[in-house]
């Protein structure tokens, strides 16, 4: 931030913006009086460089991006939200159809659907355009998908009853304590211990669907998946009740 006198301030450059200010009553100031009145002065600005700095800066350049990104792509991220549930039906044909669990096209719908959730989050963060409903669905669809998915699996014997059972035991106990702490105004974000174990589980998954039930390597990564899943669950849990004791 640069002050200059009215006078001296003959021409602004591209991008800087001008604030008079008014002349206020003097002030003292320690070991030399004031000599006079304050001069009218032009405060000269560069928004684009104070933007990280200054919180009113944040506060335009969050304005200006948002504007910047024209109604009907704001709703792009919810848009393939909802794509994404229309995407479980068209999967779970495909499973039930397929032989023993083995299934291209399935498989490669099952990857789409990863592959969406990471574009609508990054999107909507990156255009500032969160909204409650993908706070609920997002997370929702993934749960849905990836539980579709273990369900159909463990129905064809291409995955062991013991993963279902804590996916779907994970996903019931987040369920519960979304209930309880939403009401209270308790917001939970999802940290990179969630992302990287979402990752695993649609990699791992997406491999079995993919490959015979004779291909071990795809278990090692649902495996890794799944225990970073539980260890997401109990840092979002312990969060939760802090927050609830604070």
């Amino acid at each position: 931030m640069h002050v200059l006198s009215a006078d001296e301030l003959r021409r602004l450059a591209l991008c800087l913006g001008e604030h008079q200010l008014t002349p206020a009553p003097e002030v003292g100031s320690s070991g030399t009086a004031a000599q006079g009145t304050l001069k009218a002065v032009a405060v000269r600005i560069h928004e684009a460089r104070q933007a990280e700095t200054l919180g009113h800066g944040r506060i335009l350049s969050t304005l200006m991006a948002t504007r910047a990104v024209p109604a009907t792509l704001q709703q792009l991220p919810n848009a393939l939200t909802i794509a994404r549930l229309a995407l479980i039906p068209v999967f779970v044909a495909l499973m039930v159809s397929a032989d023993g669990g083995h299934s291209w096209p399935a498989g490669i719908v099952f990857g789409v659907a990863g592959v969406t959730d990471q574009i609508d989050g990054f999107l909507a963060r990156r255009w500032h355009v969160e909204s409650d409903f993908g706070r609920i669905f997002d997370p929702l669809a993934d749960r849905l998908m990836i539980d579709a998915a273990v369900i159909l699996l463990v129905v064809q014997d291409h995955m062991p009853w013991a993963g279902l059972v804590v996916i779907l035991g994970r996903d019931l106990l987040l369920l519960a304590g979304y209930k309880t702490i939403a009401p209270q105004g308790y917001e939970v974000n999802v940290n990179f211990l969630g992302k990287a174990a979402t990752w695993l589980l649609y990699l791992g998954i997406g491999c079995l669907i993919v490959t015979h039930r004779s291909t071990e390597w795809p278990y090692w990564i649902f495996w890794t998946g799944l225990v970073l899943a539980v260890c997401a669950g109990v840092v979002y849990g312990v969060a939760a009740w802090r927050e609830r004791k604070r």
